[in-house]
This record gives C-alpha cells, structure tokens and sequence, in this order.
C-alpha cells in the first residue's frame, strides 16, 4: 500500500463519491466505518450547522484521528467506538432514525498494518493477533493453533479462495506439534514452504501467505457476518430517496453487496444506480495503488 508515513490512510475513490453522492446541507449521514475521517471530511463537508455525521469504528486510535480531522467541519459530529453491525442500535442511541447517506468503506486503515500489536502484516515479525477491535476474543494465533487440519483448510479456502488450503493446513498442523505458532513471521514462513518460495499454486504475483492472513482475518474479526447484518438493515435507517454506498475489496464482500442490492431492487426497495461496480481512474491508481482492488456500489431507497 503506498502510504506518505506508517500512520497515512489515503481514502479511495473520493473523486467517484463526490460525482456521484449529494447531501443536503441539513441531512444525516451515518459513515459506518469512520476511520482516519478521510471520506466523512468530503461527506460531511456538503452539510452546513444543522446536519449530523455520525461515525463508528471498532478502533479508537482511529476515532481520535477522526475527531481531529472533522473538527473543522461545520456539522454535528457523532463519533462512536462500535462495530458496524450494530448501526442501528448505535443511530438510536444518538437519536438518529433515518439518514440520507449510509456509507462503508470496507478495507482497513493503512496505518494498522504497521501497528505491531494488530498482527496484520506478513512484512514484518508481529504477534499473530489480526483483531481489528481489541475487545474481542479470539485471535489468529487461537485459530491457527486451536482449529484441526479440516477446519483450518475450509477456512483458508473459504474466506481465502486459495486452491492450496490444504497442503497449507497440513504444514501448519505439521509444524505446530512442535511449538506454538507466536507470530505472523513464523506463520508466513510455513505457508511459504507449503508452496514454494515462489508461490507455487498461485497464478499472480503475491505473497505465498497473502490469502491466508484474508481469511484470518476475515475469521477473527467475522467481517462477511458484520457486512451482512449491516446491509440487513441498511434499508430501514434510510429516508426516501437516501443513499447506501459500500466500497469492498475483494470478491466475497462485493459478491455480499451485489446480491444484497439486487435482492432489494427486485423487491422495489433499492434502485440501483451501479449496475457495475465503480472503481479507481488510472490516475488514483498510480498514486494510491491499494485503490486497485477498491468497488464502489450505490443503491437509493425508492420513493414509496
């Protein structure tokens, strides 16, 4: 990710957003994943004194960056450390029932692949941790050392797509009857014996481990469930015409949105306004290449 300093986030496809989303000046958004408050600064930007921005996130490191960088804003802000798959509860607690623009941008801060304690990282030797919000349980360390071989390899195949998911498993059962496996270093290097340094099995130019530590993940933080109940109830928190846009970067969380969006639209609930996904010009590309992957999809309540 092509990052200014460890701690940057660059937010992705805002020239695409500002194209396509309008606010009122008086209106209600609900960024469901607030971050460094990259995108919130162009949302909330469009509303004047009385609009409100609401903002969760599972990270507080990130929602103290947020209301430093919203501060200038000249709406109401609302930030709250929460996941967001408790939106609804979280938008009647600060009072809010209905919004005109529901936005999530599903790919994490940049600036946590280098914090040492989130384990997100193959570059660098870190505890295999991978939880995005510290309050959870479970970590990748307790999956890779606690899951069976079948387990392990449905997982990696699953959440990871990868063909190799077996073989990966088996090495990593393997080398764990010996010691614990501590960190994303150790893990990286027995995934990478599983396949050849190379990357055998894998078709493109990334990193033998890549897929796998997706579907930890995924796994640890229950990402594809988190998306699902969001997207459930998406709908009911918005006003006639209101906006629901969600960024995804990867294929199992598109796939979610599209079939979610469809689903709706043939039940005359959504209209679809992305009839395909909308992704970064070149330019964006060259200066922020994690925009690569990025696919934005809008869908508007209908008028009832």
């Amino acid at each position: 990710m092509d990052e200014t300093s460890p701690n940057s986030h660059t937010p992705v496809l805002v020239d695409r957003l500002a194209e396509q989303i309008k606010v009122p000046r008086d209106g209600t958004v609900i960024d469901a994943t607030v971050g460094h408050g990259g995108h919130s600064l162009l949302f909330g930007g469009a509303l004047g004194p009385d609009g409100l921005l609401l903002g969760l996130d599972v990270d507080e490191g990130c929602i103290e960056r947020a209301r430093t960088r919203l501060s200038s804003l000249a709406c109401r802000i609302v930030l709250v450390r929460e996941n967001f798959r408790r939106i609804a509860e979280t938008a009647a607690a600060c009072r809010i029932r209905k919004a005109d623009l529901i936005f999530a941008d599903l790919g994490f801060c940049s600036g946590q692949l280098g914090e040492s304690q989130r384990g997100l990282s193959f570059q660098e030797n870190m505890p295999l941790d991978m939880r995005l919000d510290d309050r959870l349980d479970q970590t990748a360390a307790d999956i890779v050392n606690g899951y069976d071989e079948k387990s392990l390899a449905d997982l990696i195949f699953q959440y990871g797509e990868d063909r190799a998911s077996r073989r990966i498993a088996r090495f990593i059962v393997q080398s764990r009857s010996g010691r614990r496996i501590e960190t994303t270093g150790e893990l990286a290097a027995i995934i990478s014996r599983a396949l050849g340094q190379g990357g055998r099995g894998h078709r493109y130019r990334i990193h033998p481990a890549t897929r796998t530590f997706q579907a930890l993940r995924i796994a640890v933080n229950d990402e594809l469930g988190a998306l699902t109940a969001l997207l459930s109830v998406g709908s009911g928190l918005l006003n006639p015409g209101g906006l629901i846009a969600v960024i995804s970067f990867h294929s199992l969380e598109d796939r979610i949105v599209k079939l979610d969006f469809r689903e709706k639209a043939a039940k005359g609930i959504y209209e679809i306004l992305t009839k395909k996904p909308m992704t970064a010009a070149e330019d964006e590309v060259k200066q922020n290449p994690r925009a690569r992957s990025a696919k934005l999809r809008i869908a508007r309540l209908r008028m009832s």
